[in-house]
């Protein structure tokens, strides 16, 4: 089964980043926040506005910072993804 978004909707899959303190201890993902670093999985066509499609500006494979607790976290079997509009994308990541 595959997502394709709707809109100006974005899927993105959350990235752990694994965190170490500067003692080295490995905190575990229990430990830490909700992560704000993803993947882009795959992108909507755009939002129409005043009639005139809005193009999209991320792609699928960008690496991107979302909101905190912005989007709607979806199960497809074992792996877990976000829907996010592309106003709760803060940045891309190079």
């Amino acid at each position: 089964m595959n997502l394709k978004p709707l809109s100006d909707r974005v899927v993105v899959k959350m990235v752990e980043l694994e965190e170490t303190t500067k003692s080295g201890i490995i905190l575990p993902g229990t430990a830490k926040e909700k992560p704000q670093v993803a993947e882009v999985v795959a992108v909507g066509p755009g939002a129409t506005k005043d009639g005139v499609l809005v193009p999209m500006t991320v792609k699928v494979g960008d690496k991107v910072i979302t909101g905190k607790y912005s989007g709607t976290e979806v199960k497809l079997g074992n792996d877990e993804y976000v829907i996010v509009r592309q106003d709760d994308i803060l940045a891309t990541i190079d």
